[in-house]
């Protein structure tokens, strides 16, 4: 039986994307039941504010929006950084970056900077409304995120963000290593915004804390990370994913 809070918190790519740019009618679908049904909605992603909102397209416009794996959010359509890389760890960081060579996505509060290589298939997800400039990194106010995309040894540059004292989320399916401010992550800029009380869909290792944390949490696909951490799990298919979330709405009782 659901235990269901008025809140649902949805990751984005891998939960309801599945081709890095938009989500499955179905899964649109229910998410709206689940709106009607008096839930207030949550996205919460790794991709910036800026590269959620191409992927919503429009869609469900008085939602929260956690971007950036918690170092942004947006409420009621205004974007704030709420947690950015210190000067000294940032410095630590791009050192270690030099060192190994290693190409990268650093994310500011809008614009972002870019050394990767130009085919890699993260640009497919990088401001996809043209809404931002592709700038150099000094040229960014703060830097709240941090993806390195390629590097000569990318488990010692992970350990020495670790050493830095951040947040880093190695995906080894994708290689790719995702640094954030601090002890940033989804939960932590969730309950930042007094939302202790929630439903959550994620798939990834950064949905982690978001899933042990919630009221009822549902795995998409089988990351083993997340072996035991929510209450179920469905397959990563938009038609499975739809009947979660609408099985959701149903049984919300009747406030």
């Amino acid at each position: 039986m659901i235990n269901s809070a008025r809140t649902t918190v949805f990751d984005v790519d891998g939960t309801l994307c599945f081709d890095g740019r938009t989500i499955d009618g179905r899964i649109l679908a229910a998410i709206e039941s689940c709106q009607r049904a008096g839930h207030d909605l949550v996205f919460a992603s790794a991709r910036p504010v800026r590269d959620l909102l191409p992927v919503l397209g429009g869609a469900f416009p008085d939602a929260t929006l956690i971007g950036g794996n918690g170092s942004l959010v947006s409420v009621d359509g205004r974007v704030r950084a709420r947690a950015a890389f210190e000067a000294g760890a940032l410095g630590g960081l791009l050192a270690a970056a030099d060192r190994f060579r290693a190409g990268y996505l650093a994310d500011g509060p809008w614009d972002y900077a870019y050394t990767g290589p130009a085919d890699h298939p993260i640009l497919g997800r990088v401001d996809q409304g043209r809404l931002a400039r592709r700038v150099d990194l000094a040229d960014l106010p703060a830097v709240v995120k941090f993806l390195v995309v390629d590097a000569t040894d990318m488990p010692a540059l992970a350990e020495t963000g670790r050493r830095l004292g951040m947040t880093v989320n190695h995906h080894l399916d994708e290689a790719l290593i995702d640094f954030a401010p601090g002890a940033t992550n989804k939960w932590e800029a969730l309950t930042s915004l007094g939302i202790d009380h929630y439903n959550a869909f994620g798939n990834d290792i950064n949905d982690l804390d978001l899933l042990r944390n919630a009221r009822h949490g549902v795995r998409v696909g089988t990351h083993p990370d997340l072996d035991g951490v929510a209450h179920t799990t469905v397959t990563p298919d938009p038609a499975a994913v739809a009947a979660e979330i609408a099985r959701l709405a149903a049984a919300t009782p009747v406030a």
